[in-house]
């Protein structure tokens, strides 16, 4: 089995001047696939360009929350670049209250173009979601959101319980292996098999024992082996699921035909 990398930034310092490293080091620890987000108009151009490049990566379109003057796509242009074959989900996007303060009725705004967006294309929204869980859960209600993952969860379960009843993905990243990180851990124990999925945030966020180094697509591994842990279960299995849910969420990704035996 082969594990896959749901969120990354790979055109981000750190990544974006070595990438035929960072894509041999990924290799080595089989992490076949990995997906590569966009946070802004450029950005959404570099991440094409790298998908474009590259046969196993893929790009998201969309902008993210923590700054109200960065250039905005459209809904129109969002469900136009949808239709690019490399593109496979719609973000990151979502409510941040720990950077931003004040009136964020532009940031709800950007929210629900990104929802109706998703909505239009088919596409799985990738949400991002920081000290606003509660608004983040209603605007997902009240705009109807079709599918999509709640990346790098960092809530406790009682929030996982309302994403996943809202049909939603639950993603882990580096933090769940951190030992200050107990609620996060509790969900990444309750998340059922068929919902839960694992990301770096690369090159953020990197896991026990790389933590306090850059993070890259192959310390994905680290997280597969911790939740493993967790839940009692083995790292093959968790590489299983989570690669299963992945093509299931980001069902534009083709499946690969050949597997390595074990991670």
């Amino acid at each position: 089995m082969y594990l896959i990398d749901s969120h990354c930034h790979l055109n981000f310092d750190g990544l974006s001047s070595r990438l035929p490293e960072v894509f041999a080091n990924m290799e080595a620890n089989h992490v076949k696939q990995a997906l590569a987000i966009s946070v802004s108009r450029q950005s959404f151009s570099e991440v094409l360009a790298i998908a474009e490049a590259n046969e196993h990566i893929f790009a998201t379109v969309g902008i993210h929350p923590d700054d109200k003057d960065t250039p905005e796509f459209t809904v129109e242009e969002l469900v136009a670049h949808a239709q690019h074959p490399k593109v496979v989900g719609i973000g990151e996007t979502g409510l941040d209250y720990y950077w931003c303060k004040g009136d964020l009725g532009w940031q709800h705004q950007r929210f629900a173009d990104h929802i109706e967006a998703a909505n239009q294309s088919g596409l799985p929204l990738v949400v991002h979601t920081r000290d606003a869980a509660a608004d983040t859960m209603r605007l997902l209600r009240e705009h109807q959101a079709h599918a999509g993952v709640i990346h790098c969860f960092t809530e406790d379960v009682a929030v996982a319980k309302e994403a996943l009843d809202l049909g939603f993905y639950i993603s882990f990243s580096g933090i769940v292996t951190f030992k200050n990180a107990p609620d996060i851990q509790a969900a990444a124990k309750y998340v059922p098999q068929d919902r839960i999925l694992i990301e770096t945030d690369s090159p953020f966020l990197a896991p026990v024992p790389k933590r306090g180094k850059p993070n890259e697509p192959a310390y994905v591994k680290y997280t597969a082996e911790f939740v493993a842990g967790l839940r009692g279960d083995t790292v093959e299995h968790i590489a299983e699921i989570t690669t299963d849910n992945f093509y299931r969420l980001f069902n534009k990704v083709p499946r690969l035909a050949e597997t390595p035996q074990s991670v």
